[in-house]
């Protein structure tokens, strides 16, 4: 039995955390790219939210996706978003369940933020869905949307992130 110095053994280890993180690194990238978060969405059906044209600035309109028991929050914000849609690129959506407890989530229009009453998570509308304070450890799940500039359509695509309270966002 051979005995290892606290040296080697910080030297072995300390390789192991920078292979192990290396690799880790190299599955979020595709041939040195990095991955958009939409390439990691879950799709389901498409599903037509709303004509753009329609939408009143900072007033949120609820949906249901990818099924009725998902409740999602469509805003137009009134200047272009990371994941925005639509002709000013404003327009995002949510679930509307707090990744910390499940507590529906409040859009408040005077900060563009998504507020959870229970524990007081915010999540900022403007910045896919980012928690910016309180309990939550993840990001608001991000409803991916499309525009079809033929018909004015906004439609629900995708799901990037895990709606709270499933393994995988299927019942």
């Amino acid at each position: 039995m051979s005995t290892v110095s606290r040296r080697g053994f910080l030297k072995t280890s300390g390789t192991s955390v920078a292979a192990g993180a290396a690799a880790t690194i190299g599955a979020a990238t595709i041939g040195g790219v990095a991955v958009a978060p939409d390439a990691q969405a879950a799709t389901f059906e498409q599903k037509t939210l709303a004509r753009a044209k329609t939408l009143k600035m900072n007033v949120p309109v609820t949906f249901t996706y990818p099924d009725a028991s998902s409740p999602c929050t469509l805003v137009k914000l009134g200047q272009a978003a990371l994941g925005g849609v639509g002709p000013d690129g404003d327009i995002v959506a949510y679930s509307s369940l707090c990744t910390h407890m499940g507590c529906p989530v409040a859009y408040d229009p005077e900060r563009k933020v998504f507020k959870c009453p229970c524990h007081y998570s915010t999540f900022d509308a403007e910045m896919a869905g980012q928690m910016v304070c309180g309990q939550a450890t993840e990001d608001l799940p991000r409803i991916v949307l499309s525009y079809d500039d033929k018909d004015d359509s906004v439609q629900a695509v995708a799901v990037d992130g895990l709606i709270y309270g499933r393994q995988a966002n299927v019942l």
